[in-house]
């Protein structure tokens, strides 16, 4: 997916949660302040080091974290 190379996960920085380029702004963090209505370019402008590929990588990787399944294991007794 494109720009899924822009989100980073590291065990010291946020706890290993999703972020954007190693850096402590979290994936969840956009996510939330997109869904609470704020627009790209209101992010930009809060979080200046963000560029406008941060905001589209976040996006294709919540797109991406939504389509997956979980399939339980099969029990073998």
């Amino acid at each position: 997916m494109p720009y899924l190379d822009r989100i980073t996960h590291n065990p010291q920085v946020m706890g290993g949660k999703p972020c954007i380029r190693g850096m402590r702004v979290t994936v969840g963090m956009i996510l939330g302040a997109l869904a609470a209505g704020r627009s790209a370019e209101e992010i930009l402008a809060a979080y200046p080091y963000l560029q406008p590929e941060d905001i589209q990588a976040t996006l294709s990787y919540a797109a991406w974290r939504a389509q997956e399944t979980e399939l339980p294991l099969e029990s073998s007794t």
